[in-house]
């Protein structure tokens, strides 16, 4: 090993926060997301690795199997960062460690990213941008682009600096007093009720069908709209979750599938 009085410094975290946005880079079906996470440790294996053997065994220990939610992904790096400086520097944490470390993190992290991420802050900013593009402003696709790269970058800044800082004692203090599962909770809960106030104004389903008698005139809508405003749309998206849970189908042929139902159903009057 070489530098091995010397610790990581800005210049090297920032060098292992640019190169963590390559963690999908070269997904594979094997080991997911390894080849990403060891591209990421190559600023640490320029720092301290002199011989092609040590390369090879810091290359060897990050190519291991690694899955969880991207952006969240930042945060077992900076954790992995801090313990093969250690394991440079002071040599006082069995290698065999760090794969452990990583792999403990990988799914509780993968659950609070998805929850939080990508099931409540982006199906909020997407209403929310959807709402206004679809009133013609153009403030709606700007606004999701903004927020969703403020947090994408955000999240992965806190993830490399804060991990590779506290090391493993964040996530370990988050897993003992219980908020990383009540967060997790919490985020779902707030996102199927997000997404259900969307439905009615962004799922557009209508019967125009009517019932005449003599000089009464009674629309189905009407009434099914009297009983429950976005019956029918909220209808329709819970089948497209079922579908959906229980796959049978993806998502590609259910939206097919609805675009040319739509159309048929249209033209024949019955929508």
């Amino acid at each position: 090993m070489k530098n091995t009085n010397q610790s990581l410094t800005n210049k090297d975290l920032w060098a292992i926060y640019r190169k963590q946005f390559l963690i999908r880079s070269c997904l594979n079906f094997e080991r997911q997301q390894n080849i990403g996470f060891t591209a990421a440790m190559k600023p640490i294996i320029d720092k301290y690795c002199e011989t092609e053997e040590e390369k090879r065994e810091v290359i060897d220990r990050h190519m291991q199997l690694f899955l969880t939610q991207p952006m969240v992904a930042s945060l077992p790096i900076g954790v992995a960062a801090a313990m093969e400086e250690r394991i440079a520097t002071k040599g006082d944490i069995d290698p065999a460690a760090v794969n452990s470390v990583k792999t403990a993190l990988m799914g509780p992290l993968a659950a609070l990213g998805d929850s939080l991420i990508n099931g409540t802050a982006r199906p909020i900013v997407a209403g929310v941008a959807c709402g206004l593009a679809l009133n013609g402003s153009i403030l709606g696709p700007a606004l999701f682009l903004v927020v969703m790269s403020c947090i994408t970058l955000g999240v992965r800044y806190l993830g490399v600096f804060k991990g590779y800082k506290e090391g493993t004692e964040v996530v370990t203090k988050l897993q003992a007093s219980g908020m990383m599962s009540k967060v997790t909770e919490l985020a779902s809960v707030a996102a199927f009720v997000v997404i259900g106030g969307f439905i009615p104004g962004n799922v557009t389903l209508k019967l125009p069908w009517a019932y005449t008698s003599g000089d009464v005139t009674i629309s189905i809508q009407d009434t099914l709209d009297g009983l429950l405003p976005g019956l029918l749309p909220v209808c329709l998206v819970l089948l497209m979750y079922v579908l959906l849970k229980k796959k049978v189908a993806s998502p590609v042929v259910l939206m097919m599938f609805l675009l040319i139902a739509g159309t048929v159903l249209s033209l024949v009057g019955i929508l």
